[in-house]
């Protein structure tokens, strides 16, 4: 069975760790680089009830998106960060944390939110980071139809948005926090631009700007990734159990 730090090695390879930017924290953030790994759990964050799950499926391994903790300068159960971390290591648990190099890697989080949304890429968003996407759906849509499409797609409980005026037709995304970016999504001659965590004057630099916005949620517009971890890792380790979270969800909810 492949251990620990052979896992990693793979993800590194899809998600290279040096493309991070500069803020974030990834890698194998907590275990042994050696253990032998039989089960691996994946999921967009690792929370106590996610440890509770891995400790129950007799996971070895944790694989997340989001990283476990960025300054942590203790482990103790007075804070959240401290407790999982507690958690993970009490159960002989490993984390392996790919983040904003999973947001610019192929296949990654991006590419696998323009495919969600039927989606080619063509471009990317943010050239600097290779963070974001830019692409085309293959027919003209009308926003009003393209608005349950999403929905759906990303099984989100609800969507925030600006309508343009505009059909859909080429499209940015960024899995996220990505509204600061809306004025590239315009630059780059998108009518359309998909993201998350939208403030109020992103949407108000939208309707300036003459551009659709939808806000999918961030859990939405990033879990897409998750199956593409387990992709990965089935492909490169076919005897190793992989399995995806079932207790971690969409955290906001809409009143309809």
């Amino acid at each position: 069975m492949p251990t620990i730090g052979e896992i990693f090695a793979v993800l590194n390879e899809k998600a290279p760790v040096s493309r991070k930017m500069e803020f974030d924290n990834v890698g194998l953030l907590v275990g042994r680089s050696g253990r032998e790994v039989r089960r691996v759990l994946v999921s967009l964050d690792i929370t106590e009830p996610v440890v509770r799950e891995a400790a129950a499926l007799g996971a070895e391994l944790v694989v997340s998106h989001h990283p476990l903790f960025f300054a942590l300068k203790s482990v103790t159960d007075s804070d959240g960060d401290g407790t999982t971390v507690l958690a993970l290591a009490e159960n002989h648990i490993g984390a392996i944390c790919m983040h904003t190099n999973l947001d610019a890697a192929e296949g990654g989080v991006n590419d696998a939110l323009m495919a969600a949304l039927g989606g080619t890429v063509t471009g990317i968003l943010e050239p600097d980071t290779g963070i974001g996407r830019i692409g085309t759906i293959p027919r003209e849509t009308a926003f009003s139809d393209f608005l349950p499409f999403v929905k759906g797609a990303l099984r989100s409980n609800g969507l925030r948005y600006h309508d343009a005026g505009r059909p859909v037709k080429k499209l940015a995304v960024c899995g996220g926090s990505g509204g600061s970016d809306i004025g590239l999504a315009a630059a780059a001659g998108c009518d359309t631009y998909v993201t998350a965590d939208v403030k109020y004057n992103q949407f108000l630099e939208a309707s300036r700007l003459g551009v659709n916005l939808i806000d999918g949620d961030h859990f939405c517009t990033e879990n897409v990734v998750v199956p593409v971890l387990k992709d990965w890792l089935d492909t490169a380790f076919p005897d190793l159990a992989v399995s995806i979270s079932q207790v971690h969800g969409q955290t906001a909810q809409f009143m309809s």
